[in-house]
């Protein structure tokens, strides 16, 4: 099968599927101002992250060329794939952090309360998150990945799925760039760097009267002007910037 359809194929499932894992992580074990919410992660509106995708996709090649290795002990050779897969992912992580933070401005996640963190995007907990993922990905996924890749050789009509996905995804990524645009605008202005999810929560805050359905899809969707929740939330956060220097020169 062509190699661009199957990582399509694998873009679409990894991004679908670690969005799925994104919202129930921080569900249960990451809460927002100390409570435990359902949160949309991300930069985009729809239901896929594209770290996962290319992660996915990673992971692919990475248990393909296993046989390559030329390790004889399976036991070693399993760990050092397993660990090439954790620094493999860890990159994509700092890559996909730097160009949002340097480049837009905006911080999607942040590891900075972690022992041995850079810059807080990435930390060696995730690492190790990303080494038992991989793990996962080798002995439950991996061989049904190939069993997927088998039956859509077979039912390329699939293929318009993938073809609708990345349509869809395409118009959200724009969207969605419009949006990060404005952000990076006033970032400038005010000389910081928006935390995306907190964002998302200061206008959540400023329109109690939707429901959370409403509130978890359109993060964005407010009577109030976008550029002055914008504002708002830069004087926020300057605001908490000045105090905790003051603090720290008492």
């Amino acid at each position: 099968m062509n190699i661009v359809l199957i990582l399509a194929f694998l873009f679409f499932i990894g991004s679908v599927i670690g969005w799925g894992i994104e919202v129930f992580y921080r569900r249960l074990f990451s809460p927002v101002d100390g409570v435990k919410k359902w949160v949309n992660p991300g930069f985009l509106v729809g239901p896929y992250l594209p770290l996962y995708g290319f992660g996915l996709c990673m992971l692919y090649l990475l248990a393909s060329l296993e046989k390559y290795g030329g390790i004889e002990n399976v036991v070693l050779e399993k760990i050092v794939l397993f660990a090439v897969m954790a620094v493999f992912m860890t990159l994509i992580e700092f890559i996909a952090g730097e160009i949002f933070i340097r480049g837009l401005k905006v911080e999607l996640w942040d590891y900075s309360d972690e022992w041995g963190n850079i810059k807080g995007i990435i930390c060696p907990k995730f690492s190790f998150f990303w080494a038992i993922l991989g793990a996962l990905y080798y002995f439950l996924v991996h061989p049904r990945i190939l069993t997927a890749l088998n039956w859509l050789s077979e039912n390329l009509a699939f293929s318009f799925f993938i073809g609708f996905f990345f349509g869809v995804f395409v118009l959200d990524f724009c969207y969605s760039v419009h949006i990060v645009a404005k952000i990076r605008r006033f970032a400038e202005e005010y000389e910081i760097v928006v935390k995306y999810d907190e964002l998302k929560e200061h206008i959540n805050n400023s329109r109690r009267l939707l429901r959370e359905k409403q509130k978890f899809i359109f993060a964005f969707a407010t009577e109030i002007p976008f550029t002055e929740h914008l504002r708002q939330y830069a004087v926020k956060v300057r605001d908490r910037i000045r105090n905790s220097e003051q603090k720290d020169t008492k």
